[in-house]
């Protein structure tokens, strides 16, 4: 069973909606436990910002090797020349073509992840547009997927949760023990 993960920890020279209501250590936290909740049982679908690779190595790096089965990093070959070491930590990489244009080459990394793959919930955390992106993409291809925007990480997941005002569970916008509310969303 897949989980897709849409995440990454705003910039401060970006769109100050998304960096001025991030909680680095909230999103940091919550990729942590997301990891270490989900593997090896489910497998663990994501686009690679640097920000969040590093993290999701770091659980990989601790965890068994049959853990690392269970994940798959897509990665645009348009920032190839940015790939982090940490990608070196995943088994399996998902490099999709360089379309000699930064959006173009998103989306298609972006629509060859969530279209090739069958998914039984999403994971939205922190982040900035390209997660609000994914969410619209994600949810227009995968209406039946459970759908879980991490608001009090802030920043993208708390405008998609705050956009849709009663849809979502009110845990999700309070609940700081991370590790607790994935087992029981997920489980």
């Amino acid at each position: 069973m897949n989980i897709f993960l849409s995440a990454s920890i705003p910039l401060p020279e970006r769109d100050p909606k998304y960096f001025d209501t991030a909680d680095v250590i909230a999103i940091r936290d919550s990729v942590l436990a997301l990891t270490t909740v989900i593997l090896p049982k489910y497998h663990l679908v994501w686009g690679g910002h640097p920000s969040i690779t590093a993290l999701i190595a770091q659980v990989l790096r601790h965890s068994n090797r049959e853990a690392n089965h269970h994940v798959t990093l897509y990665q645009s070959k348009f920032f190839e020349k940015y790939f982090p070491l940490e990608n070196e930590s995943v088994a399996h990489i998902i490099v999709t073509p360089d379309l000699s244009d930064r959006d173009k080459s998103l989306y298609e990394m972006r629509m060859q992840m969530i279209k090739d793959n069958h998914f039984c919930a999403a994971i939205f955390i922190g982040g900035m547009e390209g997660v609000e992106v994914e969410y619209k993409m994600f949810t227009a291809i995968h209406p039946d997927a459970k759908v879980f925007p991490i608001a009090s990480t802030g920043a993208a997941a708390k405008l998609i949760f705050d956009a849709s005002p009663g849809k979502f569970d009110k845990r999700l916008q309070t609940e700081l023990t991370y590790t607790s509310l994935y087992k029981e969303l997920l489980y």
